[in-house]
C-alpha cells in the first residue's frame, strides 16, 4: 500500500462511492446513469454533512471579523507608514479574537482533495484503469452509465470520444453553466444580504463574485460529467445553507439583519396585538321642548 495521502483519499473516495453505487443499484440498473448518478450526488451530501463543523467556525468567524472592525480601522489609520508593523499588529488582534481572514475560503478548501480524488477515480474509468477499490467490472459499469446520453467519464473536451459526442457537448455544457450560475448567485446572495456597507471585505467580495464563476467556466471544460455533477451539487447545498444562515443568523448591520428584525416586530404584534382604543360614547345633547306661550284670554267686554 502506498503512502502517499493522495492515494489514500483516492482509496476512501472510490470505496465510499463504491458503497453508495450498490445502495442505488437495489433501485436502479447496476449500468445506469441514475445508479452512479446518484452515488455522487450521495457522495457530495455525505461531504457537505461532515464539514458542518467547520462552516459553523467559518460564520463564527466572520461575525468576530465584522465585530472587530473598527479595532482594524484603527490600527490601519495607526501605523500607515509602517506595513509590518500594521501586519504584526492586525495579527495579534485577530488571534486574541480567533478570526480567521481566510475563514471563508476553508469549505473549498477542505473540499480540493476530495474533489481531485473524484477526479482521479473517473479519469481512471474513462481510462479503464481501476483506481481504489473499483474492479474491472466495476469500471466497465461506471463506463457504460450514461447521464441523458453523455457518459459520466465523458468531458467537453474529449466529447469526440465518447459514444455520444452531441449528447456530452450539450450536458457538459449545461452542467458548466449550471455550476457557473450557482457560484455567481452564491456570492451575490453573501453581498447584497450579509454584507455591511462599510465593511472593507466589500471590494474584495465583489472581486470573488466575478472571479469564481469565471474560473469555473474555464476549467471546467475539462471536467468529467461525474465532476460536473459534483460540483454543481455541492453549489446548491453552499447556497441552500447560506441561505438559511443570511436569513435566520444574519450579521448585525446587514440588510438581512434589518429584514430579520422587521419580521420578529411583525411576529410580535401578531402575537400580541395592540388594544384598539375604546372610543366613548358622546352623551347625547338633551332636547329642551319650549311650551308654546298661553295666549290671555280676551273678556267680554272686550267686543263691546
Amino acid at each position: 500500500m502506498s503512502l502517499n495521502p493522495l492515494v489514500w483519499l483516492e482509496t476512501l473516495v472510490s470505496w465510499v462511492l463504491v458503497s453508495f453505487h450498490s445502495l442505488t443499484s437495489k433501485v436502479f440498473a447496476p449500468d445506469s446513469g441514475w445508479a452512479w448518478g446518484l452515488a455522487i450526488v450521495m457522495l457530495v451530501i455525505l461531504i457537505r454533512i461532515l464539514l458542518i463543523p467547520l462552516f459553523v467556525k467559518q460564520i463564527k468567524s466572520q461575525r468576530n471579523l465584522q465585530i472587530i472592525q473598527p479595532q482594524v480601522k484603527e490600527i490601519q489609520k495607526k501605523y500607515q507608514g509602517d506595513r509590518e508593523r500594521q501586519s504584526q499588529e492586525l495579527m495579534k488582534l485577530y488571534k486574541e479574537t480567533g478570526t480567521n481572514p481566510l475563514s471563508s475560503c476553508l469549505p473549498i478548501l477542505a473540499q480540493a482533495p476530495i474533489f481531485y480524488a473524484l477526479f482521479v477515480v473517473l479519469q481512471g474509468i474513462a481510462m479503464s484503469q481501476p483506481k481504489g477499490v473499483l474492479t474491472d467490472e466495476l469500471v466497465e459499469s461506471a463506463r457504460n452509465a450514461t447521464i441523458l446520453g453523455a457518459p459520466i467519464y465523458g468531458t467537453f473536451m474529449n466529447r469526440a470520444e465518447t459514444a455520444n459526442p452531441s449528447a456530452t457537448f450539450w450536458v457538459t455544457l449545461i452542467l458548466i453553466f449550471l455550476m457557473t450560475l450557482t457560484s455567481f448567485l452564491t456570492q451575490r446572495q453573501l453581498i447584497v444580504k450579509n454584507t455591511a456597507p462599510d465593511n472593507p471585505m466589500v471590494q474584495q467580495q465583489k472581486i470573488l463574485l466575478y472571479v469564481f464563476p469565471i474560473i469555473f467556466a474555464v476549467t471546467g471544460i475539462n471536467f468529467p460529467v461525474g465532476v460536473l455533477l459534483y460540483w454543481f451539487t455541492t453549489n446548491l447545498w453552499t447556497m441552500g445553507q447560506q441561505f438559511y444562515v443570511i436569513r435566520n443568523s444574519p450579521q448585525p448591520g446587514t440588510p438581512a439583519f434589518d429584514a430579520l428584525e422587521a419580521r420578529k416586530s411583525a411576529k410580535k404584534s401578531k402575537k400580541n396585538p395592540q388594544p384598539e382604543p375604546e372610543i366613548e360614547p358622546t352623551p347625547e345633547a338633551k332636547v329642551t321642548r319650549q311650551q308654546p306661550k298661553k295666549k290671555p284670554k280676551r273678556s267680554a267686554n272686550s267686543f263691546t
